[in-house]
């Protein structure tokens, strides 16, 4: 099946990256046993990556966790769409929760029933799950044998993964105004915050946008009167 097709590419594709945040993660400092159970646990690329990237950069921890915990409360937002797309059984909840990601999401959503919506759902969540974590303990258990992790750029290459999925996304002006000037205040503050502050002060990014268009709107609007 098509649905089955896509998922494990994206599956597969996000997956790998999966390495490079083990070696990240032990070059931060954090032992292959705390690396895994991020990646079991929390099982999000994005709030993983923010975390060990504070902490390598000197963060403390409290802020590290802050910074992963406001960029995974997106995946709470997936979470509401996807029960009423999906619409799966109150046993199997607490458990489907686990893989309500930004790639799960994307392919479920982008199915146009919801017995696709579940096998999108399932097949990417099945197998991002296997391969992230196996990827995960690989490149935490191969860290020493890299050497110098900086050296190889290993900490953009997940970034990097995610950044190529969410522009293709970005099909309005807002959005892609609202991307703009996260990455204005993310990269314009790392000079001058301590490390992880950046991420949470380009949250505002969404409130920003969004105001400044209603704003914009109201006018018009009082233009035409």
């Amino acid at each position: 099946m098509a649905v089955v097709r896509d998922a494990l590419g994206v599956g597969v594709a996000v997956g790998l990256s999966g390495f490079a945040f083990g070696v990240t993660s032990a070059g931060s400092g954090l032992t292959p046993l705390q690396t895994c159970a991020l990646s079991l646990l929390v099982f999000t690329g994005a709030s993983q990556f923010a975390l060990v990237g504070a902490l390598a950069a000197g963060g403390s921890p409290l802020t590290a966790a802050a910074g992963a915990f406001f960029l995974g409360v997106r995946n709470a937002f997936y979470g509401l769409r996807l029960s009423q797309l999906l619409s799966l059984p109150r046993a199997v909840r607490p458990f489907a929760a686990q893989w309500v990601i930004d790639e799960t999401a994307a392919v479920a959503l982008a199915q146009p029933t919801r017995r696709s919506a579940r096998i999108g759902f399932v097949a990417t969540g099945l197998s991002l799950y296997v391969l992230w974590n196996l990827t995960t303990l690989l490149g935490a258990l191969g860290a020493e044998a890299i050497g110098d992790t900086d050296a190889w750029g290993l900490d953009a290459a997940g970034p990097a993964v995610f950044l190529a999925l969410l522009a293709p996304m970005l099909k309005s002006a807002t959005e892609r105004a609202v991307a703009g000037l996260a990455v204005v205040l993310g990269l314009g503050l790392l000079p001058v915050l301590p490390a992880g502050v950046p991420v949470l002060v380009a949250a505002l990014a969404a409130p920003v946008v969004l105001w400044a268009e209603g704003r914009r709107r109201g006018d018009a609007r009082e233009g035409q009167l």
